[in-house]
This record gives C-alpha cells, sequence and structure tokens, in this order.
C-alpha cells in the first residue's frame, strides 16, 4: 500500500491476539463497509463514495481495544490480504478465519489525518 508523501496518512499496523470463548475466536469488533454496500450509508466514509472496510464498533476490554483498535479504523490488509476491494462478507471471512489465533490489520486512522492538517495549517 502507497502513500503520497505529505497526505497525512500514517498506517498503523495493530496485532489482534483473538479470545478463545468456547468454540469461538472473539475479534471483539465490528466492520462496516464493502464493495457491494452503499458508501453514503456508512458514517466513517468521508467524501460518501470510499467503499472501504471500517471498525464501526470496539467492544470495551475486548481484544481489539486491547490491541489499540479504533471506531472508525480504516482496515486496509488483514494479515497481508489487501482489503481495499472487497464486499463485507469477504471481509467478514477473512477477519474470523477459524484456524487463525492471531490478526495482523495495517489500518489508517483518519483523526490523526485532520489533526495533521489542523496543525499545518494553523
Amino acid at each position: 500500500v502507497f502513500f503520497p508523501p505529505g497526505s497525512g496518512i500514517a498506517p498503523q499496523r495493530i496485532e489482534i491476539h483473538k479470545l478463545r470463548q468456547g468454540d469461538n475466536l472473539i475479534l471483539g469488533f465490528s466492520i462496516g463497509g464493502g464493495i457491494d454496500q452503499d458508501p453514503t450509508q456508512n458514517p466513517f466514509s468521508e467524501d460518501k463514495t470510499d467503499k472501504g472496510i471500517y471498525v464501526t464498533r470496539v467492544t470495551e476490554g475486548g481484544p481489539a481495544e486491547v490491541a489499540g483498535l479504533q471506531i472508525g479504523d480504516k482496515i486496509m490488509q488483514v494479515n497481508g490480504w489487501d482489503m481495499t476491494m472487497v464486499t463485507h462478507d469477504q471481509a467478514r471471512k477473512r477477519l474470523t478465519k477459524r484456524n487463525e489465533e492471531v490478526v495482523r490489520l495495517l489500518v489508517t486512522r483518519q483523526s490523526l489525518q485532520k489533526a495533521v492538517q489542523q496543525s499545518m495549517m494553523s
């Protein structure tokens, strides 16, 4: 993933260790978006055309929160898989693979971008 210099987007690597609950492995977050979804309905899509995968909910004290994931983070990659052009279902399946106890995410965070832009303007 390439980010032009000065775009103010710093990708962050986040490693989530899934929590085992019975037969389930819990990540502790929910996603929205996908190429098959309506981007105008996504509150985190900056220009309402972005069909990326966004974090919409983070469970308090859950594995994702512990790892540092935040609501509004855009998921660029999951364990090396590109997530910028996937359907909602493909994204969910990539995140919830049964045989993967660790999920490595590459995310971008808009709040950082805004903070950087505001500090440059002042």
